[in-house]
């Protein structure tokens, strides 16, 4: 009894400490999500607002401050016009950001079309549709894109269409598999044995449970459409300098690389940063809703 006794503090001791390690685990987890929030939140503002971050033109040309290091006067250093690089990165993200939510916007709008087409159009629908994607996929996205601006030109529409009709077929594969899914499902099967009308049916239990994907499929959209747009502009096919947009920086800045490694470093971590920020967000979003179903 007396060595039981003493044993006693012992596990009560191991059994308090048991979720210690779990809290310091979940807490770079939440730090992680805070920080995508801010970086979100941080060009979201550049956005609507670069005036507020960067009041100093970004077009305006002085050559007598060319290819400036980083430093107090210039935060990010000056390309080789002069021009302040930051201001520049600031009043790009609306130009980058309506690119990347134009082309999102494209391509899930088309992968609705075929997504629906093909998962509630019955059989001969959904073989044509299945088809149509087939050779989508087979066809290269920047292949696509680069024969659409070769053929319209150079502009941030043209950007939108070419990336948007590129990401289409992945997100018309996923809402088809989705409706299929859904449609065959035992609560659809349920609400039919009760006698409910098939436009109730697919209002109200198929496409709401069908479509709870796209909410991820957004943030993650435009984020890649937002690379595929900087590399279209990296090659020199997107927006046109001296327009402040990121990819066009980047093309603008290649040529300087070993004497100004600034002109591309800090476009291409805003775009990183900005891009892995979206997709944190987008996975937390996605394990919250898929909470949400289970319950």
């Amino acid at each position: 009894m007396t060595a039981l006794a003493s044993q006693a503090p012992e596990d009560d001791r191991t059994t308090t400490a048991v979720p210690r390690p779990a809290a310091r685990r979940s807490s770079p987890g939440r730090i992680g999500l805070v920080a995508a929030g801010a970086v979100v939140a941080a060009v979201l503002l550049a956005a609507l607002v670069p005036d507020l971050l960067a009041p100093q033109d970004p077009l305006e040309i002085d050559l007598s401050a060319s290819f400036a290091p980083p430093g107090a006067e210039h935060v990010f250093g000056t390309d080789q016009s002069g021009r302040d690089v930051f201001s520049r990165v600031v009043h790009g993200a609306r130009q980058s950001l309506v690119i990347g939510i134009g082309a999102t916007a494209i391509g899930l709008a088309g992968a609705l079309a075929l997504g629906l087409i093909g998962g509630l159009g019955g059989r001969w629908a959904d073989g044509a549709v299945t088809r149509v994607i087939e050779v989508l996929y087979a066809f290269p996205g920047m292949l696509l894109a680069l024969i659409l601006i070769a053929v319209y030109g150079n502009s941030a529409a043209t950007q939108m269409v070419a990336v948007g009709l590129a990401t289409m077929p992945g997100y018309a594969r996923m809402v088809r598999g989705q409706l299929l899914v859904v449609r065959g499902s035992a609560y659809v099967e349920a609400a039919r044995a009760l006698g409910h009308p098939p436009l109730r049916i697919l209002v109200r239990t198929i496409l709401p449970n069908a479509f709870r994907p796209l909410t991820v499929l957004v943030t993650l959209g435009v984020g890649q459409a937002i690379v595929w747009a900087a590399a279209l502009g990296f090659l020199g096919m997107g927006v046109q300098p001296p327009t402040a947009e990121w990819g066009a920086m980047l093309n603008a800045g290649r040529n300087y690389i070993q004497q100004a490694w600034w002109m591309d470093f800090f476009p291409g971590i805003t775009i990183v940063l900005f891009t892995l920020s979206l997709t944190v967000l987008g996975r937390r979003i996605q394990r919250a809703t898929d909470a949400g179903a289970l319950r």
